[in-house]
């Protein structure tokens, strides 16, 4: 295993098959300690693909993925999905997958539930040590709340709050799992343009104060060029190039893929 000195998610030829079609085909990147790190490339070039076999939904036919988080440096191929969030993981999706019928403060607190210590037999009669440690995580939630600015908002039910509330509400509860990496999933699908310039400070934000580094996926290139330390482009799966935002947008690869030009 190379030296994950600087890097959080080392990912080597990677490649996955559906039905004899490459959906990723022999991609290499690396992503660095507190970086934001762009994904992009033509609808159908495999982005979510990527993510998903990151994450471990899907399981690659080849290649390794190495991840620096929670106890050191993990192969996650070898772990089931519902381990990868406690080495410090953690994906939001492009439809905002929150409860609507509770408030904000508990959708947040669902974040935190992968540490609890307390069992459910002894959250469920409020023993002394569970009520501590909720007690512990509703504060390190509000403090979250109170930093994303929507604290005042605790007590209100998620149905009903505006689209760039939800937005921060989903910021606040992957927060809570203490990422060292957060997979953004199109973060600006149905962001107005000025919730899009929130949207880019709240990502820097969140990468400078919480110190973890930022995977998006997204199609608003405005963003992605305004935001972004280094971008990986894709196309059919294959790597195109990887580069600064000015590298990339002056990189003729990347613009035959966009705008169909040779």
């Amino acid at each position: 295993m190379n030296n994950m000195e600087n890097t959080v998610l080392s990912v080597k030829n990677l490649s996955i098959s559906f039905g004899g079609l490459k959906a990723v085909d022999s991609l290499t990147f690396d992503i660095k300690d507190k970086e934001i790190y762009g994904l992009i490339g033509p609808n159908g070039a495999g982005k979510t693909t990527v993510f998903n076999c990151i994450t471990q939904f899907y399981k690659p036919n080849t290649g390794e993925i190495h991840f620096k988080g929670v106890g050191g440096v993990t192969e996650l191929t070898t772990k089931p999905v519902h381990e990868i969030i406690k080495l410090g993981l953690v994906r939001t999706f492009q439809n905002v997958e929150l409860i609507r019928e509770l408030s904000i403060i508990d959708n947040v607190l669902i974040g935190g539930h992968i540490d609890f210590k307390a069992n459910t037999f002894a959250q469920a009669l409020r023993l002394p040590n569970a009520r501590r440690e909720e007690k512990k995580y509703r504060e390190e939630a509000e403090k979250i709340l109170e930093n994303l600015g929507i604290l005042e908002r605790k007590d209100m039910l998620v149905g009903g709050q505006p689209y760039g509330i939800l937005k921060k509400v989903e910021f606040a509860r992957t927060l809570m799992a203490r990422p060292k990496l957060i997979i953004l999933d199109e973060p600006a699908a149905g962001l107005n343009d000025s919730e899009t310039l929130e949207l880019a400070k709240l990502i820097k934000k969140i990468r400078d104060e919480y110190d973890c580094a930022i995977l998006l996926v997204e199609h608003d290139m405005r963003l992605v060029m305004d935001i972004c330390d280094r971008i990986c482009a894709i196309n059919f799966g294959k790597l195109l190039s990887i580069g600064t935002p000015k590298e990339i947008q002056q990189n003729k690869a990347v613009q035959a893929a966009y705008l169909g030009v040779e």
